[in-house]
């Protein structure tokens, strides 16, 4: 697999240590900034502009940009986009378990989109779809956002119950990264 010398552009940690474990033998580091609000029509805008931001934070070194969210079939794909703030100062999770109380069908998936920008101006992609379920109330404690209710297909934990390791290895961010470093492999 590919290795990438990077800034991601975030000051998530949570996130800089899934992609360090879903890219062995890469140097990635935080490029922490104020970035400018998310303003993409898409998961994949969002990342690109997040990169781009970064760029010019980090001229001359590749900076990764990630964008993600968690899509409820029931919620017409929402919260999506605006995962991280679609519930203002309120608890996500809760929030959204409140939104599908009473609903019986509760298909979901996490999505993320990963954008390398490269010093001589090359762009790599990389996405990753997590299907699952969103379940009826909080359960384990590893992970972070919406880790304690989300069940991946087949499993009939929660991806918090299933813990950190799990997640390295089988996240939307970590398929993210592994479809982009199988382009750094074809380059």
């Amino acid at each position: 697999m590919g290795a990438l010398r990077a800034r991601l552009a975030s000051g998530n940690a949570h996130k800089l240590d899934e992609l360090r474990a879903a890219l062995p033998g890469s140097e990635l580091e935080l490029l922490g900034a104020e970035y400018p609000e998310e303003t993409g029509a898409t998961y994949l805008e969002n990342a690109r502009a997040k990169a781009a931001f970064g760029r010019l934070l980090a001229p001359g070194e590749w900076v990764l940009g990630e964008d993600s969210g968690i899509e409820v079939d029931a919620l017409d794909g929402e919260p999506g986009l605006h995962s991280a703030r679609w519930a203002g100062v309120r608890d996500p999770v809760d929030a959204l378990l409140e939104r599908l109380e009473g609903v019986e069908r509760r298909e979901a998936r996490y999505v993320c989109h990963l954008v390398a920008l490269g010093p001589e101006g090359e762009e790599l992609v990389g996405v990753g779809i997590l299907e699952g379920r969103v379940g009826e109330s909080r359960a384990g404690t590893e992970g972070f956002g919406y880790d304690p209710i989300f069940l991946p297909d087949g499993e009939s934990r929660t991806v918090a119950e299933l813990g950190d390791a799990w997640k390295r290895e089988h996240s939307h961010r970590a398929r993210a990264a592994r479809a982009l470093a199988a382009q750094l492999d074809d380059g």
